[in-house]
């Protein structure tokens, strides 16, 4: 298993008329996490990009808590419970400054290959790197 925490706070565009954050913007917190992650392993997004690879969402499944508010102070954990194969799947948890959790969610995301657009498997140098986490190496 790998984890990594990173924050972003609550930007005021990013909440709706009742103050609270809109649903669909925390799927932009998640890409965050998901980035961050890879770049603390040394693996940025750039990387697979420069490598011919692509991530796309498969599926995004979402629960909410408690809202997060303007100008709040989130934590973002980002999880990668399993090595990936040709689908990495990140689980995450948002919580505020209080430490109460706002909200559960989870993603999927396929590995492809940019010339031919078809599923292909996790790069090798990606596991290795995911591997050292999950003890494989």
């Amino acid at each position: 298993m790998f984890s990594h925490e990173t924050q972003v706070r609550v930007r005021y565009g990013e909440t709706d008329q009742m103050g609270y954050v809109y649903y669909g913007d925390y799927a932009e917190y998640f890409e965050v996490g998901r980035v961050e992650a890879l770049r603390s392993l040394g693996f940025p997004y750039r990387r697979l990009e420069e490598e011919g690879v692509m991530l796309p969402v498969r599926e995004l499944r979402t629960l909410y808590h408690l809202p997060a508010r303007y100008d709040d102070l989130l934590t973002l954990r980002t999880t990668i419970m399993a090595l990936p194969t040709v689908r990495i799947e990140f689980a995450y948890e948002l919580r505020n400054e209080a430490g109460s959790l706002l909200c559960e969610a989870s993603t999927t995301l396929v590995f492809v290959d940019r010339s031919t657009m078809r599923p292909r498997r996790a790069p090798n140098a990606l596991l290795e790197v995911l591997g050292r986490s999950f003890g494989d190496h």
